[in-house]
């Protein structure tokens, strides 16, 4: 192989690589304008997508027993007891608080 037959081969092979780089580009650039066209025809029509029908919110107002509070002032235990519950994962209806007691 000759130096010429080799330059020839060089050229050949590096633009095949680069025009597989180049349609690749194109190929991703045309993917994205067609997702951000379809992205931006659902954000256009926001209210189809809110429903009319108001959620219902159940509240559930079962005491179970009596919560003696020893030098507590109820905003403070109501605090506690909604923190309890969030931090267990249990239902604040589910909870059977005794007593809630002060430590200084």
């Amino acid at each position: 192989m000759s130096l010429l037959e080799g330059l020839q081969i060089l050229v050949i092979g590096l633009g095949t690589v680069f025009l597989v780089l180049i349609s690749l580009s194109g190929a991703v650039a045309l993917e994205s304008r067609i997702f951000s066209f379809l992205n931006k025809s659902k954000k256009e029509n926001p209210a189809a997508e809110i429903s009319t029908t108001p959620e219902k919110s159940t509240v559930v107002n079962a005491s179970v027993g009596e919560l003696k509070l020893i030098d507590v002032d109820e905003r403070t235990a109501a605090m506690i007891m909604a923190i309890v519950s969030d931090e267990s994962q249990i239902p604040l209806s589910e909870l059977n608080f005794k007593y809630i007691k002060a430590i200084n």
